[in-house]
């Protein structure tokens, strides 16, 4: 792999998509869909401009920092105090609507796959349970949509990643300990110590770093310019300290973004200022070699009961479970159904699936896992890109002035 050209690649991308975003928004073509398409027109399935292995150490270092930025900021910018004056729809899509996904995914992944174990069947069902909101922007920032809509859809995107993410640890623990064919109980523990020191290290960080910035900030000590770059700083060293001490370096950062973010409000609007625009870069970095290295990789792996699974993935198996779990609130049925539909796999996806090649690339059987979910991905992207503004228009029709 020319890791150069790569990067040039992805600097013109960025100046093309930069000069004309506002221009493909209107319409409604999102940065996602076009990162994702030039990274497979660029891959050895389009005209072969450059390859890259999945599992190389250039993308596995830049997936990392993408998901330590992604899993902080969505940390930092949940409003605590707001989520508990409202917390009953966000509760019940978190403590009903996602153990259900897992359970229904697992359910029909095994019905359809069943010659797979079922702890990649579960695995598979995990991948695919992390939303993404920001592939259905539109949605989560159009003021025509009810704030009570847009809030729980963020709060969910926001929260869910950081809840699946060590059952994901907990499964590939599992897996890669060779626990199905031998009694081999270590990875309990490993799991543990995952969890518990990276939340200890990602809290303490957190409360540090909260002090230090709050007070730099009272005795004016620190420029403005620099008030963006601390809280990410404290998120990557967060995550190198407890990946030192054997925690969870993303659990880390996502409990440091949560202090951080709900301690110090000055952080917390740098934070998002960050996630806007360094943020939304490695992002969108991401989408590119998600298009130039996985895409390609299980393309020839895609089957009738890959599709299928995907199309029920991106359906019924995410729209039911939310939608019975929304049963007794004052919402009413089209409310349901919007939230249901609005739960578009992307980033925590692509970054969770990255991780477990780097763990588990090597170990067989895996290659229904990955193809099942880059479909899925990949027509989340665009399904959840092209009925953003639409289908917010025409809910707010009837929905503008609802509490």
């Amino acid at each position: 792999m020319d890791e150069h050209v790569v990067i040039l690649i992805i600097a013109l991308i960025v100046l093309f998509y930069g000069f004309i975003s506002k221009k493909l928004a209107q319409f409604d073509i999102s940065g996602p869909m076009v990162f994702t398409v030039l990274g497979l027109i660029c891959s050895p399935f389009g005209f072969g401009i450059t390859a890259v292995e999945v599992n190389a150490e250039f993308v596995t270092v830049l997936v990392e920092i993408a998901l330590v930025l992604v899993l902080f900021s969505d940390a930092a910018l949940l409003d605590l105090k707001l989520l508990r004056r409202s917390w009953q729809i966000p509760a019940r899509l978190l403590f009903i609507g996602l153990p259900l996904t897992i359970i229904a995914g697992t359910a029909v992944a095994v019905w359809l796959f069943p010659e797979q174990p079922i702890t990649y069947m579960i695995l598979l069902a995990l991948l695919l349970t992390p939303t993404d909101a920001a592939l259905g922007k539109a949605v989560v920032t159009d003021p025509k949509v009810p704030k009570i809509i847009r809030s729980s859809i963020n709060v969910e995107s926001g929260l869910n990643d950081g809840i699946v993410f060590p059952i994901v640890l907990t499964v590939v623990a599992l897996i890669t300990s060779g626990l199905t064919k031998a009694n081999d109980y270590s990875w309990i523990w490993y799991v543990a110590e995952q969890i518990v020191f990276g939340m200890l290290v990602g809290g303490i960080v957190g409360y540090l770093g909260a002090k230090l910035l709050n007070k730099a900030i009272e005795h004016n000590w620190i420029e403005e310019s620099y008030q963006n770059l601390i809280p990410i700083a404290l998120a990557i060293f967060g995550f190198y300290l407890a990946e030192t001490l054997l925690g969870n370096g993303f659990i880390a950062a996502f409990f440091a973004g949560l202090y951080i973010g709900n301690t110090s409000k000055q952080a917390r609007i740098h934070i998002e200022e960050f996630a806007e625009s360094e943020g939304e870069l490695f992002i969108l970095i991401s989408f590119f070699l998600f298009g130039l290295a996985f895409v390609p990789l299980t393309l020839h792996d895609i089957s009738v009961n890959v599709v299928i699974y995907a199309l029920l993935s991106l359906t019924v198996l995410r729209m039911l479970p939310v939608i019975v779990s929304l049963m007794g609130t004052n919402l009413d049925f089209a409310s349901r159904v919007f939230i249901a539909w609005f739960g578009p796999r992307g980033i925590a996806s692509i970054l969770y699936v990255l991780i477990v090649v780097h763990n588990v690339g090597d170990i067989g059987g895996f290659d229904i896992v990955y193809a099942v979910v880059t479909l899925t991905i990949l027509m989340s992207i665009f399904a959840h890109g092209f009925t953003a503004q639409p289908f917010s228009n025409l809910y707010s029709k009837s929905h503008r002035d609802r509490p």
